[in-house]
């Protein structure tokens, strides 16, 4: 067989392939098929190929795709391979290679480190505010529908959230399940405690409902309307009982007010169509009294309107709206006739006519006098006594006036 050359190594003569590194050239196989030519090419294929694992690993770290543990493993592996390895080529290079990425594992490795502390930290974060919501709301909360709402949101949340240091996580789940049973507690405390107040409600509201209904067949319309506004205070003030109850109690207690309330409206609805009938009635008599007037024949009128009385008192009670119009009305005829019995009386009294002249004579004689001062003092130029018999004349034929319209009725 001839012999054979590379820049990395050679075939001798009896087939033996040797590689060429820094300490010597090393035996890497024997070559007896073929050409020492394709004995070269067959071990630099086996170099290419474990070049390529060494590109291939560079990548990976590069791209930062691969833990820092199976990247060193692997490099590793490589270091092994390439250090015995029947290749031909450059392998002190990559050697070189595979000890510059330990380098780069090693810092690698310390990256991910630090991106795992962060992460750590940050979920720490994460949880805490979690567990620190929880305990608020187990301390809390009154609003228990949305609370336990936001409870079960926030063990979905913890359950999403990524992962702290185990001995973290292990405090921090501690004290939110401790949250979560406390608050279970408070809920469950608190609707034990309502469901005996609403008992109690019920209790009370049951009475009150009875009380309406003994009193829906009342006829007593003002006191029985009176209790059940004082049997409405009392229900509002006594608070809810549970929704179901609270249904069928207050449907009774309504349905025995409509049941009073329906019957005093048809009562009082009969009742006001009685006081319109009477309203009417007493109109008719207000126009006949007001036919009177004015009154010519005292006597008739007189008689007449004891008559419009006597049946006006008979007629009975009268819508409150009418009542002014129609009283007021019949007023001023009982008025006008009492005036006319006055005039009338004064005309018959024989002290009174007797008073009247007497007044009219005095004022008579009085400004006859006047009249004669005033002369006088006119003669005299006595402008004071002018100015004097002239406010009295004045004063006495003003009395004067007055005393002879009194004295005209009296002769009328």
């Amino acid at each position: 067989m001839t012999t054979a050359n590379d820049p990395w190594g050679r075939v001798d003569a009896d087939g033996t392939v040797y590689v060429r590194t820094a300490d010597g050239e090393r035996v890497i196989g024997s070559w007896q098929a073929g050409s020492p030519e394709e004995a070269l090419e067959f071990f630099r294929r086996k170099f290419q190929a474990l070049e390529t694992e060494v590109a291939l690993i560079e990548q990976r770290i590069a791209a930062t795709d691969v833990s820092p543990a199976q990247a060193q493993s692997t490099v590793q592996r490589l270091l092994a391979s390439v250090t015995d390895a029947n290749a031909l080529g450059d392998l002190a290079g990559l050697k070189t290679r595979l000890e510059g990425l330990t380098s780069a594992v090693d810092h690698r490795r310390e990256e991910v480190k630090a991106a795992r502390e962060h992460a750590r930290a940050e979920a720490k974060g994460v949880k805490e505010r979690i567990v620190e919501e929880a305990e608020h709301i187990a301390a809390t909360a009154t609003h228990w529908k949305a609370s336990g709402e936001r409870m079960a949101e926030l063990l979905e949340e913890w359950k999403g959230a990524p992962h702290a240091d185990r001995a973290v996580e292990a405090v921090l789940w501690k004290r939110l399940s401790a949250a979560r049973n406390s608050f279970t507690k408070r809920r469950k405390a608190y609707f034990a405690t309502l469901e005996t107040e609403r008992e109690s409600v019920r209790a009370r509201k049951e009475k009150l409902v009875q009380e309406a209904e003994a009193l829906a067949d009342s006829t007593e319309w003002g006191p029985t309307t009176s209790a059940y506004r004082e049997l409405m205070r009392a229900w509002k003030e006594a608070g809810r009982a549970g929704r179901d109850a609270e249904a069928e109690l207050w449907k009774r207690f309504r349905d025995a007010q409509d049941k009073f309330f329906a019957a005093r409206t048809d009562v009082f609805a009969a009742k006001e169509s009685e006081l319109r009938q009477h309203a009417a009635a007493k109109e008719e008599l207000l126009a006949e009294a007001q036919a009177l007037l004015p009154v010519t024949d005292l006597k008739a009128a007189r008689s007449a309107l004891r008559g419009i009385q006597e049946r006006w008192e008979s007629a009975g009670p009268v819508p409150r709206e009418s009542r002014e119009q129609l009283e007021s009305g019949l007023r001023k005829v009982e008025e006008a006739v009492r005036r006319a019995e006055d005039t009338q009386w004064r005309k018959s009294n024989p002290e009174a006519l007797a008073r009247a002249q007497g007044t009219v004579d005095q004022l008579r004689s009085a400004i006859a006098s006047l009249e004669s001062q005033l002369a006088q003092a006119t003669e005299r130029g006595d402008q004071t006594g002018i100015r004097k018999a002239e406010e009295a004349l004045d004063a006495r034929r003003s009395w004067l006036a007055e005393a002879e319209r009194t004295l005209a009725e009296f002769t009328s």
